[in-house]
């Protein structure tokens, strides 16, 4: 079979943006977001695309 390399490369590019984003949305002076809930939104969704980056790669090495 094939490999596929396409959920690697979609969930790296959804973990850039949102990272981007949620960078953005963070405030070091005051140590908060600008907007909780979309703060909140963006955070989860950084750290399952991570997640999931993480167990495909320990997916490819086991093979």
């Amino acid at each position: 079979m094939e490999n596929k390399k396409g959920g690697t490369f979609f969930f790296a590019i959804i973990g850039i943006i949102v990272g981007t984003a949620l960078w953005k949305q963070f405030d070091f002076k005051t140590m908060t977001f600008e907007n909780v809930g979309l703060g909140i939104i963006y955070l989860v969704t950084f750290v399952l695309s991570i997640f999931f980056l993480i167990r495909n790669m320990a997916r490819k090495e086991g093979k």
